[in-house]
Formats: structure tokens, sequence, C-alpha cells
């Protein structure tokens, strides 16, 4: 009798158990389901703050462009030729979103929207009036002194880099503007410049572009902290000839001497082979205009 009471204790006992076992596995079970919809609910909002949040990849004064589309998908392009891509009827360079690169014909196919930093220096041999005219007074976001399209810039330069700006009376060393640009180039030739090799890098390169050093330092100050935060970044430097088509600038009088020096550049993450581009010095002599700009390609 005894023996048949224990049985039944111990029945009762691993029945017991049994439960507890399988109420524990449910409760995994039901708690890991709670994670996996906790973990998905807030990837959700992450994902719906990103989406609104998010600057597509563009400077916020770059995207004022009424015409820029944010849904537009340029994926479709890649591989494509120019002309397959955009028609033979032109190419509009708010048309595509991703304000990156496209491999065209195996070129880098550019599009940019902004110029950042472009500032002007006059060197005349004499203290003289100067008038300056910008191309495309539309697409500036930002000048300084405040820019008339309809009077140009009026300021009197003296030999030793000072400037005055008739109609304030304000005393200058330069001139500055920002403008968004959708001129797209096709470009087949960089350098490809590690982070820690950005100094003497641009020491050098401006230097062969006849930057003397004053404006070669302001030209790295801006640019070095963006640069140097990169492993590796792709350079290239459009040729006076790029810029005077793109972006013709009329000063008067006629200066002996223009010297621009546009830098489109780009971040990547690792080494790769491209031919490098070849630099040509210009000749620097008498009243002498000189004109740096960048332009950073996300």
């Amino acid at each position: 009798m005894e023996e048949k009471l224990e049985n039944t204790k111990q029945l009762k006992s691993s029945e017991k158990n049994e439960q507890i076992k399988q109420k524990s596995i449910w409760r995994k079970w039901l708690e890991l389901l709670q994670f996996i919809i906790f973990c998905s609910i807030i990837f959700f909002w992450l994902y719906l703050l990103l989406k609104v949040l998010r600057l597509d990849r563009m400077p916020w004064a770059c995207r004022k462009n009424p015409n820029y589309d944010p849904n537009y998908d340029c994926n479709q392009y890649l591989g494509t030729t120019h002309e397959e891509s955009f028609g033979t009827t032109g190419y509009e360079g708010f048309s595509v979103n991703n304000n990156s690169y496209i491999m065209c014909e195996d070129k880098y196919h550019i599009e940019r929207y902004c110029l950042h930093k472009p500032i002007i220096y006059l060197y005349p041999t004499t203290e003289t009036q100067i008038n300056v005219q910008l191309w495309a007074p539309e697409n500036l976001l930002h000048t300084y002194p405040k820019y008339n399209s309809e009077k140009w810039w009026n300021i009197i330069a003296q030999p030793n880099w000072d400037l005055e700006d008739i109609d304030t009376w304000r005393k200058l060393y330069a001139l500055y503007r920002e403008w968004k640009n959708d001129n797209v180039t096709d470009f087949d030739e960089w350098f490809v410049v590690a982070w820690k090799d950005t100094i003497p890098f641009l020491e050098e390169k401006l230097a062969i572009l006849w930057l003397n050093e004053r404006e070669a330092e302001e030209f790295i100050v801006y640019w070095l902290p963006q640069m140097e935060n990169n492993e590796w970044n792709l350079i290239r430097f459009e040729t006076i000839e790029e810029q005077d088509e793109n972006m013709p600038l009329n000063i008067a009088p006629d200066p002996d001497t223009v010297i621009r020096v546009m830098m489109d550049w780009k971040a990547i993450d690792e080494l790769i082979n491209i031919p490098e581009q070849q630099l040509t010095t210009p000749e620097r002599k008498w009243f002498t205009v000189v004109e740096w700009w960048g332009s950073q390609i996300l």
C-alpha cells in the first residue's frame, strides 16, 4: 500500500514537473516573440525617422533647387551611355538625385549641385577700379559683398592685395560667392590620395597650379578637416578651359593672368586603379586674378 502511494506521488510530481517545463518553454517562446516584435517596432520607427531626416546626401543649400526630385531613381542608368541615359536633347543636372557618380562609358559621370567656398583674389599692379561679372546670377546662393547682377561687383583693388567695395566702402581681401551648378562633366583621370598624404599632396599640386602660399593655406585649411577623415580620396582639378566653358568669369579691365583652381573630390573606402591626372603650370605675371573653389561629390 505504501509503495503504491509512493508511486502515485512520483507520478504526480513527474506530471507537475513536465507541466512546469512546458510552461517554461512556452514562456521562452513568448519572450522571444515579444523581443522580435519590440525590435521590429524600433527598427520601423528608426526607418521612418531616418527617412524624414535624411538629407539625400546633399548640402542643405544645394537642395534649394526647385526642380530637385528626391524620389528619382538614377540606378536604372548604371552601365549605360550618356545618350542612352539622358537622350540627345541634353542633360538636366537636377533630374538625378544621387549627387554621386555613375559608371558611364568607363568614366566617372559626375553631377554637382553646389560649389563650395568660391573665392576671388584681385592683384593689380597699380590701384585699379575693377568690375567683376558673375555667370548665371540666378544660381547664386550666397555672396559677400552682396552681388548686384545689374551693377556687378565694383571694386577698388590695390597692389598690396587690399580691396574696397565701392558700394559699401568696406575693406576686403577677397570676393566670395557660392552657387549651385547643374553642369555634368565626364572625368577619366584622377588622383587617388590616402588621408595621411592629404597635406603634402595639396601643397605640391596647388604650387603647380600657381597658388601662392597664402592662397594655398586658405584652400587647405578649408578642405583638410573634411578630407582627412576618409581613408582615401579621389581628387581632380578641372582645367581652366572646362571652367571657362561651364562657369565664365568676366572682369574689366582684362587681367593679364587668370588662375582658376577648381577641385572635385570624393571619399572612397579603398585604393583603386585609375589613370592619374596630368597638371600644367600657368604663367603668373602682372595684373593677376586668382579664384579657387571645390566640390565634394557625396
